[in-house]
């Protein structure tokens, strides 16, 4: 009789108060062969808190690519798997996924045992319109990432974006949104189901101020719920450039035919121009100069 496959669990777990850990979740915890978890040593504390030892085995971003081919091999023999993170569900801006594909690969069951996950809670006290929304992960480092993606914002079918930000980068962050005039209202999460929890709510500038009026604002985990203004977003009918500007500069600078500045036009990020308006405007260039 052949040996049938283990499964694979992605567990939630608590992103700081302890008690949220799910019943369900400890019984997989204390029921699987092996734990892969980010950090062993954060989450022993956790398991130890339930009573749970001996299986965890380190699956951090560093070797994920190698340990899957491991945890996929125990499976197979029969084994079951559940893949932790430091706190929250796996895979949100956190290790896993090379896992789960590998899983997927090899036929082996994937199941998901929910709970916890901060971007989630943040948009959930957040109060802004959530019917829908974008996911980004964490704010990029470099000024000049971080306008190409605020205007990414302001083109977007969704006004609500969640992120996630370092406590040693938030000021920094808040100040760009500051500089560059984002017309934009906040919800900052910190230390969401702790202790201490708190919540920063109105414009860039009045976030920044009540951070530092509370003192201490550089600890702790950050969570950010961003809602763009209706009148700061892009328009279909807003062009600071025309689009047969923008087709020439392509063809100059890169030196391209006429339709392969469309193309290249059209897979720009600063481009705001529909495939149909970009046409349009080279036919007008070509009847401009025959």
């Amino acid at each position: 009789m052949d040996q049938q496959p283990g499964k694979l669990y992605i567990v939630a777990t608590p992103i700081g108060n302890s008690r949220d850990m799910s019943p369900r979740g400890i019984q997989i915890l204390t029921d699987v062969d092996i734990i892969a978890a980010e950090d062993t040593r954060r989450s022993m504390v956790l398991l130890n808190l339930l009573g749970i030892r001996n299986k965890l085995v380190s699956n951090h971003k560093f070797n994920e690519y190698g340990k899957a081919k491991y945890f996929v091999g125990e499976m197979l023999a029969g084994k079951s798997v559940a893949v932790i993170t430091d706190a929250g569900t796996p895979c949100i801006s956190d290790p896993g996924n090379e896992l789960i594909r590998a899983a997927v690969e090899a036929g082996i069951p994937v199941i998901g045992v929910p709970g916890c996950c901060a971007a989630v809670t943040a948009l959930s006290v957040s109060g802004f319109d959530l019917s829908s929304f974008l996911f980004y992960g964490f704010f990029p480092r470099e000024n000049a990432e971080r306008r190409r993606l605020l205007e990414q914002l302001r083109r977007a079918d969704t006004r609500t974006f969640a992120f996630y930000e370092s406590p040693k980068r938030i000021m920094d962050l808040l100040d760009f949104l500051i500089d560059a005039g984002a017309g934009c209202r906040l919800c900052l999460c910190n230390d969401l189901s702790k202790l201490h929890e708190r919540s920063y709510r109105g414009t860039p500038a009045e976030v920044k101020q009540q951070l530092l009026d509370k003192g201490s604002w550089d600890k702790g985990e950050y969570a950010l719920v961003l809602e763009v203004n209706e009148d700061y977003r892009f328009t279909k009918a807003e062009h600071t450039v025309t689009a047969e500007a923008m087709l020439v500069d392509a063809m100059l600078q890169r030196s391209l035919t006429l339709k392969d500045a469309v193309a290249a036009v059209l897979s720009d990020e600063n481009n705001s121009y529909s495939k149909n308006e970009l046409k349009a405007a080279s036919l007008r260039l070509k009847r401009l100069f025959e």
